[in-house]
């Protein structure tokens, strides 16, 4: 029997303030932390919209855009963006806010491939994505763009040769020396 939901019955938000034990060596918080927060809020989300357990498959580009502090309230906000049989696209936003100003700071934004499983660990179908406004649609359709661009990547990455003459005198371009 196929079931759909919409992406509202996805959303997850958590929020903790930044302690100093989740600092760097710098004083800035760990991307680690933030990475670890990131995977949470993915397994809940996924998990809520699927019913399932779920296990994060991959990552797309995690870019820090501006560091965190020590005593911010950082927000993490996610929804499933895309479905297909037994995985999903979760989209997760990263915010920091200083307490004491208000201000606010946009962190990083990442994508987030979960696979629902059964108890004996078997990939799931998940339900059917019920899209309810141009905001939903946007961001289907950009996570089909974003899967379809890592197909035609990892093709070109089997087809490469890397070591044909062209490929290696292009290397003298880089910061490298060759040394055969």
């Amino acid at each position: 029997m196929q079931t759909f939901k919409k992406v509202s019955a996805s959303k997850v938000t958590i929020s903790e303030l930044m302690l100093p034990s989740h600092s760097n060596f710098s004083g800035k918080i760990h991307g680690g932390y933030i990475l670890s927060l990131m995977d949470q809020i993915a397994f809940a989300c996924a998990s809520k919209y699927s019913g399932k357990y779920c296990v994060t498959a991959s990552v797309d580009t995690v870019d820090f855009l501006n560091p965190i502090e020590v005593g911010e309230l950082v927000t993490l906000k996610s929804s499933v963006n895309y479905v297909g049989k037994t995985s999903m696209v979760v989209g997760i936003r990263v915010t920091s806010e200083n307490i004491q100003t208000g201000k606010v700071k946009h962190c990083n934004s990442s994508y987030f491939t979960m696979v629902a499983k059964d108890n004996e660990g078997n990939s799931v179908a998940v339900p059917t994505l019920i899209l309810s406004n141009l905001e939903e649609i946007r961001r289907f359709c950009e996570a089909v763009k974003r899967i379809n661009s890592k197909k035609e990547y990892k093709a070109h990455e089997e087809t490469f040769d890397y070591t044909t003459e062209e490929n290696i005198k292009n290397l003298t371009s880089f910061n490298i020396k060759l040394d055969l």
